[in-house]
């Protein structure tokens, strides 16, 4: 018996390293490109995380994909429960968005010019989300996060905004700080390249700490210009807020005549089809999109309260501009998508279907005697390999990473597409089938075997 441990050791060490090899060797298109790649690229990725580094290996290169499915180069095919990191609620290559995307393109792929899709995309966005008075377009979810902090200091003529541990709103100079110790702590810049003075105007807390808030708005109140969140986090891996953390923000940026900025980048039309803040009921002063409003194409956009969004070029003088602002081929993927989620049963079917995956999941790590904590709303969800509740990015942070990258490449072999992170979301789409949601299961049956 004495002997057992090292021998086990080493047969699951070998075990391990022929499945990477195994993995290694049907993705030779996928090392070939990915080899060539990072002679031309930073790590071979125009997004970093696709570079696989949190879980070692090599990155899949996809091909093609169509509904719930997704083959790469070497024709493996996988369930994708990445959706392109959220947009792709309806799944891929969905008849409507692509036919919308199709009738569009004969007609013009940009014109620098207003269109019509712009008002109808504006009229479907006001009518949907209960805080969003008017709307400005933009291409992505950083460039919506950077242009409304910086109409938050326009309006309020503050400085400083509160921003949350593991709360990512895009990569814009003020955005990227490291979490203070203490209280308040005024942070220095987590990325190089980020001068010490922009990042001195940023506050970064705990997520759900309604105490730190109060301490930092007695500390700074006079300059804070607003305070965004993710209401709910879904880049530390989902976290559910607590309500009473929300109503907070509300009130205390309310006395200190502050904005509260919602970043519904991932929550908008996912969480619901009013977004985190109807599913709440709380009312932001303005709001963040992103993702499904482009129907898988690069979109973003900010709205709120008219008074406030008047305040932006050329009715105010907070400037903001972008040539594919709006574009019709986006504004045109991203309707006929918004349209599909109008129809009865949506979200309620996306629930089930979360639900039915994050159940079985629970039933089989305890089966196999691994702590997990599994979180979820509507159609995101996340398993931490930890035996903590998670509620903030300290607390994710206690999760087994290397378990978890074990688990990531054993859930690839067997034809599951996962986010290459602990600290990302899962999602389901209107495409997965119970059939996919068993298939998903039966993977991570196997998988949990590796896991010691």
């Amino acid at each position: 018996m004495t002997l057992a441990t090292p021998v086990m050791k080493v047969g699951i060490l070998f075990l391990l390293k022929s499945r990477k090899r195994e993995n290694m060797n049907t993705l030779t298109k996928s090392t070939e490109f990915f080899n060539k790649a990072q002679k031309l690229m930073p790590g071979g990725v125009n997004s970093p995380v696709r570079a696989y580094r949190a879980v070692g290996g090599i990155p899949p290169f996809i091909a093609k994909a169509k509904g719930s499915k997704i083959w790469d180069v070497d024709k493996n095919e996988y369930i994708d429960f990445v959706c392109s990191w959220g947009p792709l609620i309806l799944g891929h290559s969905h008849p409507a968005v692509i036919y919308a995307i199709k009738e569009q393109a004969e007609k013009g792929t940009s014109y620098g010019a207003p269109t019509e899709l712009e008002v109808e995309m504006a009229e479907l966005l006001i009518d949907a989300l209960p805080a969003v008075q008017m709307v400005r377009m933009v291409n992505s979810g950083t460039e919506a996060t950077m242009s409304a902090i910086r109409l938050a200091r326009g309006y309020t003529n503050k400085n400083k905004i509160i921003k949350f541990t593991g709360c990512y709103h895009g990569h814009a100079d003020m955005l990227l700080t490291a979490a203070g110790s203490g209280v308040a702590t005024l942070d220095l810049p987590d990325c190089k390249g980020v001068p010490l003075n922009t990042a001195q105007n940023t506050i970064t807390l705990p997520f759900n700490n309604l105490e730190k808030v109060g301490d930092a708005f007695e500390k700074f109140g006079d300059d804070i210009a607003g305070v965004i969140v993710e209401p709910v986090a879904g880049n530390m891996g989902v976290v559910l807020p607590k309500i009473e953390f929300l109503n907070g923000l509300r009130d205390i940026t309310y006395k200190y005549e502050s904005l509260l900025i919602f970043d519904e980048v991932i929550t908008g039309f996912r969480v619901s089809y009013n977004g985190a803040q109807g599913y709440y009921d709380i009312m932001p002063d303005l709001t963040c999109l992103g993702k499904i409003i482009g129907g898988g194409l690069p979109v973003g956009a900010y709205g709120g309260r008219k008074e406030i969004m008047k305040h932006i070029a050329p009715t105010g003088p907070v400037y903001q501009a972008g040539t594919l602002s709006g574009n019709p081929l986006a504004m045109a993927a991203g309707i006929a998508a918004i349209k599909e989620l109008q129809k009865p049963d949506v979200y309620k079917n996306l629930e089930q279907k979360r639900k039915n995956l994050s159940d079985g999941l629970k039933q089989i790590a305890e089966k196999a005697g691994i702590p997990i904590f599994l979180t979820g709303i509507a159609s995101m969800s996340s398993m931490f390999f930890t035996d903590k509740e998670v509620t903030d990015f300290t607390t994710a942070k206690t999760s087994n990473t290397k378990r978890f990258s074990v688990f990531f490449h054993e859930m690839l072999k067997n034809g599951i597409y996962l986010a290459p992170s602990q600290f990302e979301a899962t999602f389901v789409s209107t495409a997965h089938t119970d059939e996919d949601i068993d298939k998903a299961l039966n993977a991570a049956e196997k998988a949990f075997k590796f896991l010691f």
